[in-house]
C-alpha cells in the first residue's frame, strides 16, 4: 500500500462487499469469506460490525470525542466527564478505545470488528465490550471458535492483551498478510504528515506527543 492508503486518505485498495456488507483489502477477501463459511458450519453467523474506515471518519470520531459529543471511557470501561479532564488525559482516554486518525488499522482494510449475529437475543443492543466476549457473554462461543480457528485463515487478535496502549478488544481481528507489512510502512514520519494538514482538535499537543503516541498506541500490539 502507498502512504495515502496506509493512512486512510485513499481507498484504492478496498473492495466493498454486499454479502456481508463490509469494506476489505482485496487480498483479505477470500480468506475472510472462507473463515465465515467455516464459522457457519459451526453454527456461527460471523458478521462484521466495522471494517474499512477512512481518515475523515476517524478524524470525525476523534473531534467529537474531544469536544465531549461522544462519551469517553476509562481503561476500566467507566464513563468519564470530558469537562473534568486535562488535554493530556483526554488524549489518553480517546486513544484507549479509538485510534488516532491516520494510525487506525481499520484504514488498511485488513482489520474487522466481528460478532456472531446468531447469538444475539431479540431486542439486545450489541455494545462491543469485553464481557460480551467472555465465557458467559453472548459471544463467548464465538471467542472460543476464533481462538481455535482464525489463525488457519490468516487472522489474529492484535489487541488480545493489555499492553498499556489500546485496551483489550476481543472483537478486533487483523489479517496478518496485509496488516504486518503495512504496520512497517506506517512510520512516524508518514503519520505526522497525515496529521499536519488535518483540522484536528488538540492537534498541537498530539503532534508534540506523537513519538510517544506512535510507540504506545500504534506499534504496541500483539504479534500475529
Amino acid at each position: 500500500m502507498n502512504e495515502f492508503e496506509t493512512t486512510g486518505r485513499a481507498c484504492s485498495h478496498i473492495v466493498q462487499l454486499e454479502a456481508p456488507v463490509c469494506g476489505l483489502h482485496y487480498e483479505a477477501i477470500a480468506s475472510f469469506l472462507a473463515m465465515r463459511d467455516a464459522a457457519a458450519g459451526a453454527g456461527i453467523d460471523l458478521k462484521v460490525r466495522s471494517s474499512f474506515r477512512d481518515f475523515a471518519t476517524q478524524l470525525l470520531i476523534w473531534n467529537r470525542k474531544w469536544r465531549g459529543e461522544r462519551t469517553l471511557f476509562s481503561r476500566e470501561g467507566q464513563q468519564l466527564d470530558t469537562a473534568q479532564l486535562s488535554d493530556d488525559d483526554k488524549i489518553d482516554a480517546i486513544l484507549a478505545w479509538s485510534a488516532i486518525p491516520g494510525g487506525s488499522r481499520h484504514h488498511w482494510g485488513s482489520d474487522i470488528d466481528v460478532i456472531d449475529e446468531a447469538a444475539i437475543p431479540a431486542g439486545y443492543e450489541v455494545r462491543l465490550t469485553t464481557d460480551e466476549y467472555g465465557t458467559d457473554g453472548i459471544f463467548g462461543r464465538l471467542s472460543v471458535w476464533l481462538a481455535a480457528n482464525m489463525r488457519r485463515f490468516g487472522f489474529y487478535a492484535p489487541y488480545r492483551t493489555d499492553k498499556g496502549g489500546v485496551c483489550v478488544e476481543p472483537w478486533h481481528l487483523s489479517y496478518a498478510p496485509v496488516a504486518a507489512p503495512t504496520l512497517e510502512k506506517l512510520s512516524l514520519t508518514v503519520l505526522r504528515r497525515a496529521l499536519e494538514g488535518a483540522d484536528m482538535e488538540g492537534k498541537a499537543l498530539v503532534l508534540a506527543r506523537l513519538p510517544e503516541i506512535y510507540t504506545r498506541y500504534v506499534l504496541n500490539v500483539d504479534a500475529p
